[in-house]
């Protein structure tokens, strides 16, 4: 199956999305450059949107370094050595401010519940008590999720845009009709 290698409307905002990280990290591979956990046990949702955070920042930095670079072939400069481009990495990573991106995590929570309601993450029956519980007893604990068998087969289509699925009546027509009916700018007269 070919994918169009062109943004939808609204552009290329992230370097990858949430549902393809939470699969991908579920599933023990590591996706940008975060630690891989073993599949059976799962992860905490609390645990899974930091190392959400922290791969998209990652990624910024990344590019970042990138743009650097391209800045520096432009003014015919030689390129990063290895050590220079990790240096760099490092200082643009610590630089990013932990709310850059707009990953908060009452909306991952929401997005997560997107995943169980479509059967692809399910409680493991682990729990560990959190942090806060140390000194405040009625918190709640941390509840370890995995994937499912459905999650496991999910396609690189689904996992793209998972509300697609839950909500199959809102298509593209139904939007593009939405969209029609708006105007962002006034016409000249």
């Amino acid at each position: 199956m070919d994918i169009a290698l062109r943004p939808s409307r609204g552009g290329f905002l992230r370097p990858f999305g949430c549902a393809w990280f939470i699969v991908e990290f579920l599933k023990g591979n590591g996706p940008g450059g975060s630690p891989k956990i073993d599949p059976d046990v799962g992860a905490p949702m609390v645990d899974i949107h930091y190392q959400y955070k922290t791969a998209l920042h990652r990624a910024y930095a990344e590019d970042a370094v990138a743009w650097d670079e391209e800045e520096r072939r432009r003014k015919k400069l030689p390129p990063f050595t290895v050590e220079e481009a990790q240096e760099r990495l490092e200082s643009y990573f610590k630089r990013i401010p932990y709310k850059l991106t707009k990953a908060r995590y009452s909306s991952f929570t929401r997005y997560f519940g997107h995943l169980k309601r479509l059967g692809w993450v399910k409680e493991t029956g682990k729990t560990e008590p959190s942090g806060i519980q140390d000194h405040y007893p009625p918190a709640p604990s941390r509840v370890f999720y995995r994937l499912t068998e459905a999650g496991w087969k999910a396609t690189l289509a689904e996992v793209s845009n998972p509300l697609r699925l839950l909500y199959p009546e809102f298509d593209s027509t139904y939007f593009r009709e939405k969209r029609s009916g708006k105007r962002y700018y006034s016409k000249k007269k």
